[in-house]
């Protein structure tokens, strides 16, 4: 009998041990598609009225990352979690109410024609120009199929929409949208906000070198009209300028008049209206190097294709750049433009600039 009695509290603490095992497993390796709470309802404004969206039905997760047996690699435990901190932070950021209104955005067509879709591989990717999006785009044309490398896209083929294979999740019907949103696993890539406010001036007023006329002969003049102090300068668009419009609470009129062309500058929020779709991974720019692999690994793509190589340092923040731009800039107007981005400052943990608090 005592033996009995043994047995039978040996089995017990398997039992218990077991649950224990199981629900620290369930806790620490849980979907990220899910951000670890109840999703939000999902209002696809100016597109649909659909019901609540719930979390995905069905895992796209590899099995790396799904597997309580799998032996994982130090690294890999790392990454991970670092991860899950960010959607963690954005999650909470979400549900500041005193940041709602530079957290929260209608996944209306202007959101939803920022994200590309690859079916066959069940992955939607949100635009967010200024932060190396030419290279994603190139793996999920190679992915859909339209080449067979990398190396084989010619440049004027990745942002032409007709000719590059990437449908955008606005050409989907409502229930197609609403079905790919739920399942479909989804990511997108930041960068410190002042630093691709920086790179997107230089790039399209600037330098130019897609040779896109309109923004400097058509946008340019259209912000030194309203926002030039001194009427006798004769120079082209500079960045005070590009400040004092970005900052003003009353720039949407301009932007009506520019079209998708403000995808360059707005925020990520407007972009890709992060507190209402529930993206898997949020990639940064600044550890790209080990997010590309991270968010391929993610997908279960990562023996289909590679990130192209990162060249050395393009990465990494640019500290003196930034300061070096905003020097001459009114701290009024700094304030103001950090009013409007603080969103996106908050959402994905960046600091606010030190020159700002001095």
């Amino acid at each position: 009998m005592h033996h009995q009695w043994l047995l039978l509290a040996a089995c017990f603490w398997v039992i218990f041990m077991f649950m224990v095992a199981s629900k620290f497993i369930t806790l620490t390796f849980k979907d990220p598609d899910g951000y670890g709470a109840k999703q939000e309802p999902l209002i696809l404004t100016a597109v649909t009225k659909v019901e609540e969206v719930r979390g995905p039905e069905e895992k796209h997760w590899p099995e790396d990352f799904q597997s309580p047996g799998k032996a994982f690699s130090g690294n890999l435990i790392r990454q991970h979690l670092v991860h899950m901190e960010r959607l963690e932070l954005l999650r909470n950021v979400c549900r500041d109410t005193a940041l709602r209104n530079l957290s929260h955005t209608a996944v209306s067509k202007f959101v939803l024609d920022r994200i590309f879709v690859c079916d066959k591989h069940k992955i939607l990717f949100c635009q967010t120009p200024k932060v190396g999006n030419t290279q994603w785009k190139k793996v999920l044309i190679v992915l859909n199929g339209a080449f067979s490398s990398i190396e084989e896209i010619p440049e004027n083929i990745v942002h032409d929409h007709e000719k590059n294979g990437l449908p955008r999740l606005s050409s989907f019907t409502d229930a197609e949208i609403k079905k790919r949103l739920n399942l479909y696993f989804k990511f997108f890539i930041v960068r410190d906000p002042f630093e691709r406010l920086i790179s997107a001036f230089k790039d399209k007023f600037v330098h130019n070198p897609r040779f896109e006329p309109w923004y400097r002969h058509e946008i340019a003049p259209g912000i030194i009209r309203k926002y030039r102090k001194n009427r006798t300068e004769t120079r082209g668009l500079q960045f005070e300028d590009f400040v004092r419009y970005l900052g003003d609470p009353n720039h949407r009129w301009l932007d009506v008049q520019f079209g998708d062309h403000i995808i360059h500058w707005v925020t990520y929020v407007e972009l890709c209206a992060p507190c209402e779709i529930p993206y898997s991974v949020i990639g940064h720019h600044e550890t790209l190097e080990d997010d590309a692999p991270y968010i391929l690994k993610a997908a279960g793509i990562d023996h289909l294709v590679s990130y192209p190589t990162i060249p050395p340092g393009i990465t990494v923040y640019n500290k003196t750049k930034v300061e070096r731009y905003f020097s001459g800039i009114s701290k009024r107007d700094i304030r103001r433009l950090y009013a409007r981005f603080e969103g996106d400052f908050k959402l994905f943990g960046y600091r606010e600039p030190d020159f700002l608090l001095n």
